[in-house]
């Protein structure tokens, strides 16, 4: 269920177009020099702009010594990384063992089909992005979803849909 984070060039000009590196310099300041510097380096540039721009690594790498590999390499493998911008609200809809056998595939064909989606999508209004994971640990409440730290369980598919309009309306209004 590995969502494909890689850039074609037209979303990468639109994802790095609005990138302040300057902010990076309070950041880079506090673990420049310290050991195991990586990770926290890597979550507070994605803190900063929601993802880490391809400029970020060059930044981080040029000024700190980090090999751009070992970042890209670390920012790939763990999940909580991006490395693109992502929805105002992500959508996460649960596909372990007890949400897949309560029929969790119809919930996130109906979201992909509502938001016209497809799975690590993101809607052309940037609110909602949509990701199919393995695991939210709310197995009783099969099939759920999260959108943010908020939990939907025991879901239908006209159940999440109804959902998404409710935030939406909200946005909007």
């Amino acid at each position: 269920m590995r969502i494909n984070r890689l850039l074609s060039k037209e979303d990468e000009a639109v994802a790095n177009a609005d990138v302040n590196l300057e902010l990076l310099n309070p950041l880079i300041e506090k673990y420049k020099g310290k050991k195991g510097n990586l990770i926290p380096i890597l979550q507070g540039t994605q803190s900063l702009f929601g993802f880490i721009p391809k400029e970020a690594f060059v930044k981080i790498s040029e000024e700190t010594g980090l090999k751009i590999s070992d970042m890209y390499g670390v920012a790939t493998f763990y999940s909580q990384f991006r490395l693109h911008p992502v929805g105002k609200h992500i959508i996460k809809v649960c596909h372990g063992t007890a949400c897949h056998v309560q029929n969790a595939n119809s919930i996130s064909d109906a979201l992909k089909e509502s938001l016209k989606v497809n799975d690590g999508g993101t809607t052309e209004d940037g609110l909602f992005t949509l990701e199919s994971v393995a695991c939210l640990g709310c197995c009783s409440l099969a099939p759920v979803m999260m959108i943010g730290e908020d939990t939907f369980g025991k879901l239908t598919s006209t159940e999440s849909i109804k959902v998404i309009k409710e935030i939406r309306l909200k946005e909007y209004n």
